[in-house]
């Protein structure tokens, strides 16, 4: 029903209201709860609130009691109501998750050795099929009951917690921001430097099991998070070389549960293989999912890394600053010499050995510019790979006549005196 308020929606039991806003630019669209209860992706939304949405947001606002949304804004594509949801499938699957959890808890007090870590929970499947959404209800779900998982982001295309082209994994203390998504506090992060995981397979697998180290470290030394468990996001590369990283990522892991959304192929795959101590479960995938071409793709990658400098509403300011040839000098690398053949290896070594070699990068216009570069901890070239990263710059200009470039920076001038990883994660900065 519409109003001169805007699009009035009467939501019955266990209904959800799907909405893909494609609003022009500089517009938005807001969402307001005006009675009753109801959720967007686990996070429960205030009454008479208006949520603002830019173009490109896809939402699905679900209610377990029923309620009257009010949406406002100018959309091409109308929003449409569906009592076709799996999200009682999903709520059964926290459930589920949650029970583990107290028996981690349980075993903590009786004092039994290795029985306190709670489920460590692993989602799969093709590109486009909710597999950030379930990760991002579960997380939202468990903090709810007063967990504390570990969320890990292993989508390098994308990247839920950092940019495309690094792994991460963060803390969940606090229900997500319905416009915003999950506190970025202190993540833990690691530089992969592709937007595909099979660009170069060995570096992802050594980074997966790095990932998976510390991330038992942390859980051993806080026990509440450690009775939480882990939730973990993948690739949506699921045959052939992806197959093999899943099952790597399970194993790095150590992982109970495997939650496979849509491919039943997959998921008998994943039965036959798997060790009979991990649960494997089939979900279908809401019908509300969109799928997405390459270049909507590339937009979204875009996003994300003007996100990280400008803010998920634009409300930050980096700054921009040039910096001489001379202060990159044998600072900046890249992960990757070119592949040769293991003929012409040296003896003893193999092709993946250069996969994951150290290449010092050129300062050249067309090595540079535009690139996301991350910045390392490590401040020698041995720890460089495995050590985790601070943050982010961009490479916005390259001068070769005066031998400076110009970055695109979090915090202002110097830049902290530490190695450099380039990326071939590409932004151009029309701020």
């Amino acid at each position: 029903m519409s109003s001169a308020e805007g699009s009035i929606f009467q939501l019955e039991q266990d209904e959800e209201l799907r909405i893909e806003v494609d609003c022009p630019k500089n517009e938005v669209v807001t969402v307001e709860l005006r009675t009753g209860m109801a959720e967007i992706f686990g996070t429960e939304m205030v009454p008479n609130n208006q949520y603002r949405f830019h173009t490109g947001a896809k939402i699905a606002i679900f209610t377990f009691q029923g309620c009257t949304i009010v949406v406002r804004g100018k959309m091409d594509i109308q929003p449409y109501t569906s009592k076709e949801t799996p999200m009682i499938m999903y709520l059964n699957a926290h459930a589920a998750l949650e029970d583990m959890r107290k028996a981690a808890e349980n075993d903590t007090a009786n004092q039994k050795e290795n029985g306190n870590r709670g489920p460590v929970v692993m989602v799969v499947g093709p590109s486009d099929v909710g597999k950030s959404t379930l990760c991002r209800l579960l997380a939202n779900y468990a903090v709810r009951m007063g967990r504390r998982p570990i969320s890990v982001d292993l989508d390098v295309g994308q990247g839920a917690i950092s940019v495309p082209g690094s792994i991460g994994a963060i803390l969940i203390e606090r229900p997500a921001s319905i416009e915003e998504g999950f506190s970025q506090n202190a993540p833990l992060v690691y530089h992969y430097g592709h937007k595909t995981p099979g660009h170069n397979s060995p570096l992802y697998n050594r980074l997966v099991s790095r990932m998976a180290d510390v991330v038992r470290e942390r859980l051993s030394a806080n026990k509440k998070s450690e009775a939480s468990g882990v939730i973990i996001n993948t690739c949506g590369w699921v045959r052939g070389e992806g197959y093999n990283q899943i099952k790597h990522t399970a194993q790095a892991f150590e992982v109970d549960v495997i939650i496979v959304l849509d491919q039943e192929r997959v998921y008998n795959d994943l039965v036959r293989d798997m060790p009979s101590f991990v649960k494997v479960i089939w979900l279908p995938k809401s019908g509300g999912v969109v799928e997405r071409s390459t270049e909507q793709r590339q937009i979204a990658r875009d996003q994300r890394v003007k996100q990280y400098f400008y803010g998920p509403t634009g409300n930050l300011f980096p700054h921009s600053f040039e910096v001489r040839f001379s202060e990159l000098k044998e600072k900046i690398y890249k992960i990757g010499a070119p592949a040769l053949p293991d003929s012409c290896m040296p003896l003893g070594m193999k092709s993946e050995d250069n996969q994951t070699k150290l290449v010092a990068v050129q300062l050249t216009t067309r090595d540079l510019l535009n690139h996301v570069v991350s910045v390392s901890f490590a401040s020698a070239t041995e720890d460089l790979i495995m050590t985790n990263i601070a943050g982010f710059i961009c490479i916005t200009d390259v001068n070769m006549d005066e031998q400076k470039v110009t970055i695109l920076s979090p915090q202002p001038r110097p830049l902290p005196d530490t190695l450099l990883l380039l990326s071939d994660i590409q932004y151009v900065d029309s701020s």
